[in-house]
């Protein structure tokens, strides 16, 4: 079974002089760039009405029409999986994901994703593409999406993405104290030996992380980030990049280091800390029918809620120790 995918753009000029492929991948957040060389090759991508390579370049102002096919690995049915909606009408929702839910079907994630609960939840979901899914978390982060629940939606969603019109910010724990907030403007690409794994690389696809201190801690450091871009595991790797992990990030994160003299609590509060600290806190749109701004905020976990609570107590204890 496969799974038709239409769609029609302009490329931005800012684009000119750049490859094909890396454009398109570029431009659509949801295919790799793999999968988009393969379109091209089959000729199912058009550019001003005619086929091109993956590595011709680019003017700018191109008409791109893309009509092609998506193969499904895996057969997908509904699943009575509960759901956290915090917005919904007949065109969009926008629900709060939980740690430890699968986006996606796929290797090792038969059954139990978010798409299975969503064909539970609406079963006409079942003629939109990807279940009305159109912007991934990955497994173990927690917070916000937005899911189209008719074609005219996700091809609206599709497209604001496309052009970043979608806002998205974060919250994360990361080691390491910061001085101060900033820009990550640093290419992502697959790791070259670990093919699990992303990396910043020159060969990659341009990616923007903003972000600003909100608590500094003794070793830790709370921060706000928001994406001009959404690549796989992007906070993730542009913290990695610039040495300040995120708490609990078992693939990015490194060694736990510990403030000197931490506390026994909150050397258990960082070792029980078993997934990434990193939640989608607000996600911001126009209605891709009505034009009416949509903004949901979501506060964060409990379990985040927690490690700050620790490391505001070890912080605390250390300086009033100080002054005596």
């Amino acid at each position: 079974m496969s799974e038709a995918v239409h769609h029609q753009l302009t490329i931005p000029f800012e684009h000119a002089g750049q490859r094909l492929d890396q454009v398109l991948a570029d431009l659509l957040e949801g295919y790799s760039r793999t999968r988009i060389k393969e379109w091209i090759d089959a000729g199912q991508v058009r550019v001003n009405g005619a086929q091109l390579r993956p590595k011709d370049k680019v003017l700018g102002g191109e008409s791109v029409e893309i009509n092609a096919t998506l193969p499904d690995q895996v057969s997908v049915e509904p699943e009575q999986i509960s759901l956290n909606i915090v917005h919904q009408d007949k065109h969009v929702l926008v629900l709060n994901k939980p740690a430890g839910l699968v986006v996606h079907p796929g290797a090792g994630n038969a059954a139990g994703t978010l798409q299975n609960a969503l064909l539970h939840f609406d079963a006409k979901l079942s003629q939109v593409p990807r279940a009305g899914i159109v912007h991934r978390l990955d497994k173990d982060t927690t917070g916000l999406m937005v899911v189209a629940r008719t074609v005219e939606a996700h091809t609206a969603l599709v497209r604001m993405i496309e052009a970043r019109e979608v806002e998205r910010e974060y919250e994360a724990v990361c080691v390491g104290m910061m001085t101060g907030g900033g820009v990550v403007d640093a290419p992502i690409d697959r790791h070259p030996v670990d093919r699990l794994k992303m990396a910043v690389r020159e060969s990659g696809r341009e990616a923007v992380t903003h972000y600003r201190v909100v608590t500094r801690f003794r070793g830790h450091t709370h921060v706000r980030l928001k994406l001009e871009s959404g690549r796989t595991h992007q906070i993730r790797v542009h913290m990695m990049h610039i040495h300040y992990p995120l708490v609990g990030d078992k693939v990015y994160g490194g060694r736990m280091l510990l403030p000197k003299g931490a506390s026994p609590e909150l050397i258990e509060a960082l070792r029980g800390f078993k997934r990434q600290a990193l939640h989608a806190a607000r996600l911001a749109f126009e209605h891709p029918v009505s034009g009416k701004p949509i903004v949901n905020e979501a506060a964060l976990p409990t379990d985040m809620q927690d490690l700050l609570g620790v490391l505001a107590r070890d912080t605390a204890a250390a300086a009033a120790a100080k002054k005596r």
